[in-house]
Protein backbone atom coordinates (compact mmCIF):
# COMPACT_ATOMS: atom_id res chain seq x y z
CA UNK A 1 0.00 0.00 0.00
CA UNK A 2 1.31 3.43 -0.90
CA UNK A 3 1.49 6.28 1.56
CA UNK A 4 -0.13 9.62 0.81
CA UNK A 5 3.39 11.00 0.24
CA UNK A 6 4.10 8.36 -2.40
CA UNK A 7 0.79 9.04 -4.16
CA UNK A 8 1.61 12.75 -4.10
CA UNK A 9 5.00 11.94 -5.62
CA UNK A 10 3.25 9.97 -8.40
CA UNK A 11 1.14 13.05 -9.12
CA UNK A 12 4.27 15.21 -9.20
CA UNK A 13 6.05 12.79 -11.54
CA UNK A 14 3.13 13.05 -13.91
CA UNK A 15 3.17 16.85 -13.85
CA UNK A 16 6.78 17.94 -13.39
CA UNK A 17 9.79 18.30 -15.62
CA UNK A 18 12.07 18.95 -12.62
CA UNK A 19 13.02 15.79 -10.72
CA UNK A 20 14.65 17.88 -7.98
CA UNK A 21 11.15 18.64 -6.63
CA UNK A 22 10.66 14.97 -5.73
CA UNK A 23 11.37 13.31 -2.39
CA UNK A 24 14.17 10.80 -3.05
CA UNK A 25 12.84 8.23 -0.53
CA UNK A 26 9.36 8.28 -2.07
CA UNK A 27 10.83 8.10 -5.56
CA UNK A 28 12.91 5.05 -4.56
CA UNK A 29 9.77 3.30 -3.31
CA UNK A 30 7.95 4.05 -6.56
CA UNK A 31 10.91 2.73 -8.56
CA UNK A 32 10.94 -0.47 -6.48
CA UNK A 33 7.23 -1.05 -7.15
CA UNK A 34 7.77 -0.19 -10.85
CA UNK A 35 5.24 2.68 -10.75
CA UNK A 36 7.90 4.95 -12.26
CA UNK A 37 10.93 4.38 -14.46
CA UNK A 38 13.93 6.58 -15.06
CA UNK A 39 14.32 7.93 -18.57
CA UNK A 40 17.62 9.46 -19.61
CA UNK A 41 17.41 12.85 -21.31
CA UNK A 42 19.82 13.95 -24.05
CA UNK A 43 21.55 16.08 -21.39
CA UNK A 44 22.36 12.87 -19.49
CA UNK A 45 20.01 13.70 -16.62
CA UNK A 46 17.68 10.89 -15.50
CA UNK A 47 14.05 11.93 -15.42
CA UNK A 48 11.29 9.85 -13.78
CA UNK A 49 8.28 8.91 -15.90
CA UNK A 50 5.11 7.05 -14.96
CA UNK A 51 4.84 3.44 -16.07
CA UNK A 52 1.56 1.76 -17.00
CA UNK A 53 1.27 0.65 -13.37
CA UNK A 54 1.79 4.23 -12.19
CA UNK A 55 -0.96 5.46 -14.50
CA UNK A 56 -3.22 2.67 -13.18
CA UNK A 57 -2.63 3.78 -9.59
CA UNK A 58 -3.53 7.38 -10.40
CA UNK A 59 -6.63 6.18 -12.23
CA UNK A 60 -7.59 4.05 -9.22
CA UNK A 61 -7.41 7.07 -6.91
CA UNK A 62 -9.53 9.10 -9.30
CA UNK A 63 -6.91 11.03 -11.28
CA UNK A 64 -7.60 10.19 -14.90
CA UNK A 65 -5.79 13.00 -16.76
Amino acid sequence: MLSHHEIATLILVKGTQDPLELDPADLDTLLEHEFVALEERPSGQACPRLTQLGHAILKAVGLRH
